[in-house]
């Protein structure tokens, strides 16, 4: 019986894992990039939804401030009236 050397037998399983290593499944792959694609859509839309939302925040905090003004005005022109009523002229029968 001879004495079979370890590095060989270490080489010989490296060279029959490679060809094994490289196959991929096609299937995969397409899946892969199809995956890709829509992450990268999806990063997309998220940027324009943060622009969005920007754009609504600075609208929302304008119309907040002018209503705040509108305000101060229906305020300052009630406080002219002294809230009393003129008196009714009403006319009696006879």
């Amino acid at each position: 019986m001879t004495r079979k050397n370890p590095w060989v037998t270490l080489a010989f399983a490296a060279l029959l894992t490679l060809p094994l290593g490289a196959c991929k499944d096609s299937k995969t792959l397409q899946e892969n990039e199809q995956l890709k694609a829509k992450v990268a859509e999806l990063q997309k839309d998220n940027g324009q939804v943060g622009n969005d939302l920007d754009a609504m925040t600075s609208s929302r905090d304008d119309l907040a401030k002018q209503n705040e003004v509108l305000k101060s005005q229906l305020n300052a022109c009630k406080g002219k009236h002294s809230g009393k009523k003129p008196a009714s002229h009403k006319k009696h029968r006879k």
